[in-house]
């Protein structure tokens, strides 16, 4: 069977520019930037600078790939197709460990959110009905998921928006806000710019990579999309000059507004600078607004962990119930596992309510990092595979490829390898890495005695499963079939 058959290419223009920028705005800017404030300080603007040039390097590589050959399969079915099946195997599976604990962390998120208005409601409660709304948009329809993500991703926009021209306003016109005066001096005020020093600020890449996590989300949507080629170029660029302004311009002004000792981790800063203002509804609407954001995070995981499960499902390395798909066109099978994962995550929070967010979402960045790194990799043997004539690269390219390939695996490497220095969260999630290890190796090696036959050919030629098809990649070390060919 076909990865892509089933699918009903429901998706247009409108709802995939959406649902693009709407993964690059989530809980790790709405939330998590309010406890990286208060303990990096201002200089946490560098953090969100560095991470968003590789989230950049990384959105221009998944573009190409995405050119190549449209798939909701795929960094997946690109890891197969220039790697191996191994590749695939451990790519898609630490992608759904990425979107299992962010669900978690998700779900924490909304529960601290709804906390404000209910404080004695039950979290874990608010945590079931959230999922259960956002489960039963994923399996109704691709076009109901998409339409709903467009809103979703709009209410994130205007919000994000809103609080730029506010914010902008407060310090131009430096307004008295919170004890201080909004304006660039709360940048070196309270402790200077590094007030924590500059090992803090390395220490915060973590939880800033995962605040960009999703980004890839609109290459999963390419394999629903009407007229792909027009499309997704437009989408990746969004999203690139998108999160330029929404992330590291949100950072500079929440820095300058208030100052960094003002923000918490209970709280989003955004709520916090509109509670600051003193207009009674201001921080109600803004607190609603970021529990939309938090669902529509929930509501792309069930989405894209559904499409991935089923890819792996058809190629016998996923149980066979994620390969199944309903007569809706939706892959209900791999959405009611990772809804599963969402539900039993409740439990983290039972036990440790104060760091469950925390250790979510550093577990969650493993995964952030393998899926960036793997869609890297992928352009490189891509770009390799046309230097030596046996493929044609699409028109729209990586930058600077394969110098940018390498230097942005090199910082990712840099964030894993900082993971034991810094708290005892991020902590817990490194040292998740050898059961990671173990539990792929002994996946991949279960999966390879029981279909050999399978996965001798589990990496068929895109042809063999696209709507648009291409030759198959042959072996990069096969000689160039013609040594004029162009790149």
């Amino acid at each position: 069977m076909k990865i892509d058959e089933g699918y009903s290419h429901a998706l247009g223009n409108r709802q995939v520019q959406m649902i693009a920028i709407g993964g690059a705005i989530g809980v790790g800017l709405f939330l998590g930037a309010g406890g990286r404030l208060q303990a990096t300080g201002p200089a946490l603007l560098l953090s969100y600078t560095a991470c968003g040039l590789a989230a950049f390097f990384v959105m221009r590589a998944l573009g190409e790939l995405v050119l190549y050959r449209p798939t909701s399969g795929s960094f997946v079915d690109y890891a197969s197709d220039f790697v191996g099946p191994w590749a695939a195997f451990t790519s898609g599976w630490m992608y759904w460990v990425n979107w299992a604990f962010t669900g978690i962390a998700e779900l924490t998120a909304i529960s601290t959110y709804v906390s404000l208005w209910a404080p004695h409601f039950p979290r874990w409660i608010t945590a079931l009905v959230s999922l259960a709304f956002v489960l039963a948009v994923n399996l109704l329809s691709v076009r109901l998921f998409g339409e709903l993500e467009f809103w979703f991703a709009l209410l994130k926009v205007l919000a994000i928006c809103t609080f730029l021209v506010t914010g902008l306003a407060l310090v131009l016109f430096g307004v008295p806000l919170g004890g201080s005066v909004a304006g660039p001096g709360n940048l070196v005020a309270h402790g200077g710019f590094f007030p924590n020093g500059l090992p803090v600020v390395l220490m915060s890449l973590q939880s800033v990579v995962f605040a960009y996590a999703s980004i890839e989300l609109v290459g999963i949507a390419a394999g629903e999309t009407r007229d792909p080629e027009r499309v997704m170029p437009k989408a990746i660029n969004g999203v690139i000059w998108r999160i330029a302004i929404f992330y590291a311009g949100s950072i500079l002004l929440l820095a300058t507004v208030l100052p960094w000792t003002a923000y918490g981790p209970d709280r989003s800063p955004f709520v916090t600078v509109f509670a600051a203002l003193g207009v009674p509804w201001a921080a109600d609407a803004m607190n609603l607004i970021v529990i939309t954001a938090a669902m529509s995070s929930c509501n792309s995981g069930l989405y894209s962990t559904g499409r991935i499960l089923r890819a792996m499902a058809l190629k016998g390395e996923a149980p066979a119930f994620a390969g199944r798909i309903g007569s809706r066109h939706v892959p209900y099978g791999g959405v009611l596992i990772t809804a599963g994962m969402f539900a039993s995550g409740v439990a983290l929070y039972s036990f440790v309510p104060e760091r469950a967010f925390n250790i979510a979402t550093a577990i969650a960045s493993l995964g952030v990092v393998t899926t960036w790194g793997t869609l890297l990799f992928c352009q490189l043997r891509l770009r390799r595979a046309a230097e030596r004539g046996l493929l044609t690269r699409p028109s729209f390219r990586m930058p600077g490829s394969p110098y940018t390939n390498w230097a942005t695996l090199g910082f990712l490497a840099l964030v894993v390898f900082l993971m034991p220095f810094a708290d005892d969260d991020q902590r817990v999630a490194f040292f998740c890495l050898p059961l990671l290890v173990a539990a792929l190796a002994t996946g991949w090696r279960v999966v390879s005695l029981r279909r050999p036959g399978r996965l001798s050919a589990a990496a068929p030629g895109p042809a063999a499963r696209d709507p648009h098809p291409r030759a198959p990649v042959p072996p990069l070390d096969a000689p160039p079939a013609d040594p004029r060919a162009g790149t």
